[in-house]
């Protein structure tokens, strides 16, 4: 059984502990040392944590549990864009594959969790989707070499990285006022630990809204694969244990189409991974 860790809230606490498929076993209570998730990674102790769920039943059925995002309070959420083929091309400026990946930084505060509503907020009505890969990191470092990548990944899981697409355009070097509007994106819907190459290197990733596939391609063709992000990455900034890096979204996303797709209250979201899960979100207005 591949361990499914989530961070969750219930009767007004936060903790943590496995996805069992029917419900929440609370592990988050037997390791005070360890207050979340974060810390857990941060002393290489999710097979402990695991060990400690064998032959217990669920303490909390699904509807008594808000799922949050599964690394709470990161240090880091890293964003690697146009990290596809087809999404450079998307941009039509006529410009060769970029030497170096595009990267910005959102917030904790601009995900949810599974199974809660992305937030479209007043201003605009332009709020998108894009499905992604992520990647936490397990053990830190700086000047990580690409051939030791693998080794510094605690787990895998999903993200939705929501964006409000007229924000994005609003100056003109930056992108981080579309991408950091509150719970506009969502993260989840729990941590797998990460132990084989073959987890990331040749994965479909798909996106689908109210069951129509919007975006569909494998990780192999990304143009920055995972050890090449972890290395550039940790060239500049010390990666920490519970650092996020959003990896990329293919195309489709609805700025694309002609006229735009924007998401509207009512839409679901579902973004897929092998070997990851599904991440399914719904739509709201704020």
């Amino acid at each position: 059984m591949t361990p499914h860790f989530v961070t969750f809230s219930c009767d007004g606490r936060q903790s943590y502990g496995l996805h069992t498929g029917a419900g929440v076993i609370d592990l988050g209570r037997d390791f005070p040392q360890w207050p979340t998730l974060r810390e857990v990674i941060a002393a290489d102790a999710l097979k402990q944590v695991f060990k400690a769920a064998a032959g217990r039943a669920a303490d909390h059925p699904l509807d008594a549990v808000t799922l949050d995002i599964p690394v709470p309070n990161p240090e880091k959420i890293i964003c690697i864009g146009v990290n596809f083929p087809d999404r450079n091309a998307e941009y039509k400026d006529g410009q060769d594959a970029p030497p170096y990946p595009s990267m910005f930084i959102r917030f904790p505060g601009s995900f949810v969790g599974h199974g809660a509503d992305l937030i479209r907020p007043p201003e605009s009505e332009k709020l998108d989707y894009e499905g992604e890969v992520v990647i936490v990191i397990g053990k830190g470092g700086r000047r990580i070499a690409r051939a030791d990548a693998y080794d510094h990944i605690a787990g895998l899981s999903l993200c939705n990285e929501g964006t409000i697409r007229d924000w994005v355009r609003h100056a003109k070097f930056n992108v981080t006022q579309g991408k950091n509007w509150d719970r506009s994106g969502a993260m989840g819907p729990w941590l797998v630990p990460f132990t084989h190459p073959a987890q990331l290197d040749d994965i479909k990733l798909e996106t689908r809204v109210n069951g129509e596939v919007r975006q569909h391609d494998r990780t192999s063709r990304m143009m920055f694969d995972f050890r090449y992000i972890v290395n550039y990455v940790s060239t500049f900034t010390t990666l920490v244990p519970g650092d996020v890096i959003v990896c990329g979204t293919p195309t489709g996303a609805g700025a694309r189409f002609d006229p735009p797709i924007w998401l509207k209250p009512g839409d679901v979201i579902e973004v897929e991974a092998e070997g990851i899960g599904i991440l399914r979100n719904g739509v709201a207005d704020e």
